[in-house]
């Protein structure tokens, strides 16, 4: 019987100017993508990052594409806490292509990390963070564990996860809730985010929002705090939130701009109550 042919290799370089564009959206670049309706966040996040650190990596497919991406940067400057640690923002394999099928389920997630975790170490890393969702979906905490993550710290349904490169390593932690929530404003409704940039899915959530709000004219107030400031991050105990009158909204997945305008449209139709931010 014949030898199986051995795998081939993945390829994983690092982001290039020319792929920018194509990062920026998540890879997606097939038209009507709705990732364009999430506004320039990203592209100004990444000017910030790539100063602090910021490292990039696609996986391509056979035809040279990019299918797969992972983003780090030195925790430092992440949505965590830690010393010494690198932090995975995001790891992404495309579910579809224009031209072909899914590339999940191929190596390119493990090819992505192995390359991540290697520069790291070349860069004096005494380890790598994640963070990690118990549901079957996106950035899964499982998927982690069976590349030699263990849990620092659970909060929900996300889990916060690292690997030590050397003894003596000190596990992350998460940002300290705080509880902070925007205050009232009286005789209108207030439609709230914090806005760190680097996830197209939580820009495109607040973008929605800050369209939906537009319709109502003067009766809604839209606010944004800027989390790239670590300070503001720290403050608000969190990277990226959206807010209707000090109410949390969901945002994974974004929700959609009709839902967004039917919860304002509430809190408008009670302006004339006795207190709006209840």
């Amino acid at each position: 019987m014949a030898e199986r042919p051995a795998p081939r290799p993945i390829p994983v370089v690092d982001l290039d100017p020319a792929r920018e564009p194509l990062y920026f959206a998540c890879l997606e670049d097939w038209p009507g993508s709705d990732l364009l309706a999430a506004g320039d966040h990203k592209r100004r996040w990444y000017a910030r990052a790539r100063e602090q650190g910021l490292r990039v990596k696609l996986a391509l497919d056979e035809a040279g594409r990019p299918a797969g991406m992972i983003q780090v940067l030195p925790i430092e400057h992440a949505p965590a806490l830690g010393h010494g640690l690198w932090f995975v923002l995001c790891i992404w394999v495309l579910p579809r292509t224009p031209l072909g099928p899914s590339r999940q389920r191929r190596g390119m997630g493990s090819a992505l990390l192995a390359a991540a975790e290697q520069d790291a170490r070349d860069h004096g890393a005494e380890g790598m963070a994640a963070w990690g969702l118990a549901l079957p979906v996106w950035m899964r905490a499982s998927w982690f564990r069976a590349h030699g993550y263990r849990k620092a710290e659970r909060r929900g349904l996300a889990t916060l996860v690292w690997k030590p490169f050397r003894p003596g390593a000190s596990p992350p932690s998460w940002l300290p809730e705080t509880g902070k929530r925007p205050e009232p404003a009286a005789g209108r409704v207030v439609v709230s985010a914090c806005v760190s940039g680097w996830c197209p899915g939580q820009n495109l959530a607040f973008e929605r929002a800050r369209r939906a709000a537009a319709a109502f004219g003067d009766s809604v107030e839209v606010r944004t705090v800027d989390t790239t400031d670590r300070a503001r991050m720290l403050e608000w105990g969190r990277s990226d939130a959206l807010f209707i009158d000090g109410r949390a909204v969901s945002t994974g997945p974004p929700p959609s701009e009709a839902r967004l305008a039917r919860l304002i449209r509430r809190r408008v139709a009670r302006l004339d109550g006795p207190d709006p931010s209840r």
